[in-house]
């Protein structure tokens, strides 16, 4: 492995699809959206809507609620996944936790039916810490444990945040962890509210990005987790570089100029040492809103050539929040892996370079982008392993 290359070594995922990646991809796979109809997500609260939830289950002895057993559950898949690959923990290994909200079940339930009385080992289950410090008492791992937030771009930042602790020698490993269970009532009806998620029309017909008709997003839910090392004898893929930046220009549009996603990109090429000719794959944010597939349908067009075939995953796995980029990731990584990426199918005219259904993945890069509410940019470049 080059030095500035960092593998990703083992992955687990709890989806709307259910718990464990073999579910995402098979889900995926059949091109079936993981969303289905859930009571109280319609435009009345007696009436149903589509949304990704992650169903019931995990390990009781986790946590009471779905946030830290998904959470500790995709971590254990990842860490025995890459142990089977090969992988052996160094004696630094560090945690990152990308999460943004929290675990909304449990604050709902304090808020609204505790009457915010909980015993104090209750109200310790609250804190963002609490699933951090189980995991690393589970592994005897002592290497930083950090959350990570950035928006809907906090997966591709908790993967740049792990290089960064890589190459600067501060650990030898990374487990990564990308969590977001807050598909409450309360919260996708405000996403409705603002114009940009959909519940009332199934997702395929809902979420068309970079097609005709799109609406918006359908919401989800997944909690997806990494290995990361420069250690590595069957990873799946290798994250190459990356960038970030900040529009600073409002609290939910992007900056029509996009000169600071355009920038962003220029950057990730720059820092993983790549012309953008070698990118065949653009696995976008693509939430299916107007102005976030024109600004990367634009970046596509003017910075990468006709060679380059654009795809979003969100029709399929909901639009997963602060977990969105580590799914989109998983599923680039996975598809090196396995021979090809799981596209959505169109339902629409849509733009010529828009890969549609099981799409052969040879040995082109892919950049994952992810463009976070309130201006957060992020390009991650991913590569098959050596």
């Amino acid at each position: 492995m080059d030095s500035r290359e960092m593998a990703i070594c083992g992955i687990g995922a709890v989806t709307g699809y259910g718990w464990g990646r073999e579910h995402l991809w098979d889900g995926l796979k059949s091109g079936k959206p993981a969303a289905g109809l859930e009571s109280g997500y319609g435009a009345h609260p007696d009436e149903p809507g589509w949304v990704a939830k992650i169903p019931d289950g995990g390990n009781p002895i986790d946590g009471p609620s779905r946030f830290a057993r998904a959470m500790r559950a995709a971590a254990r898949e990842a860490i025995a996944d890459a142990g089977e690959r090969g992988w052996r923990p160094g004696k630094r290994v560090g945690l990152l936790h990308a999460a943004v909200l929290g675990d909304v079940d449990l604050w709902r339930q304090f808020y609204l039916e505790r009457n915010c009385d909980l015993r104090p080992r209750e109200y310790l289950g609250l804190m963002p810490s609490t699933p951090m410090s189980t995991f690393m008492q589970e592994f005897g791992f002592h290497g930083p444990a950090m959350n990570v937030s950035a928006m809907c771009a906090s997966g591709n930042a908790g993967l740049l945040t792990a290089k960064a602790w890589l190459d600067a020698g501060i650990v030898d490993d990374v487990v990564f962890v990308a969590t977001d269970v807050s598909a409450s009532p309360e919260n996708v009806l405000h996403f409705v509210r603002l114009g940009v998620a959909v519940t009332d029309i199934e997702p395929l017909e809902a979420c068309r990005p970079f097609q005709e008709g799109s609406r918006g997003f359908p919401v989800g839910e997944a909690s997806v987790a990494f290995v990361l090392s420069k250690n590595a004898t069957r990873p799946y893929a290798l994250a190459l570089g990356g960038a970030m930046s900040h529009d600073g220009y409002h609290v939910t549009s992007v900056d029509p100029d996009l000169s600071q996603v355009r920038g962003c990109f220029q950057d990730a090429l720059a820092n993983a040492g790549v012309p953008a000719a070698a990118i065949r794959y653009l696995n976008a944010h693509g939430p299916g809103t107007r102005q976030c597939d024109q600004a990367e349908a634009t970046i596509l067009e003017q910075e990468f050539g006709n060679s380059t075939g654009i795809y979003s995953l969100k029709p399929l796995t909901g639009h997963c929040q602060c977990a969105a980029s580590a799914v989109e990731v998983a599923v680039s990584a996975l598809g090196y892996d396995r021979g090809f990426v799981p596209a959505p199918p169109a339902v629409a005219a849509g733009h010529p370079q828009l890969l549609t259904g099981r799409v052969p993945v040879g040995d082109g890069l892919t950049a994952k982008s992810s463009l976070g509410m309130g201006g957060h940019n992020s390009v991650v470049v991913l590569g098959p392993p050596a």
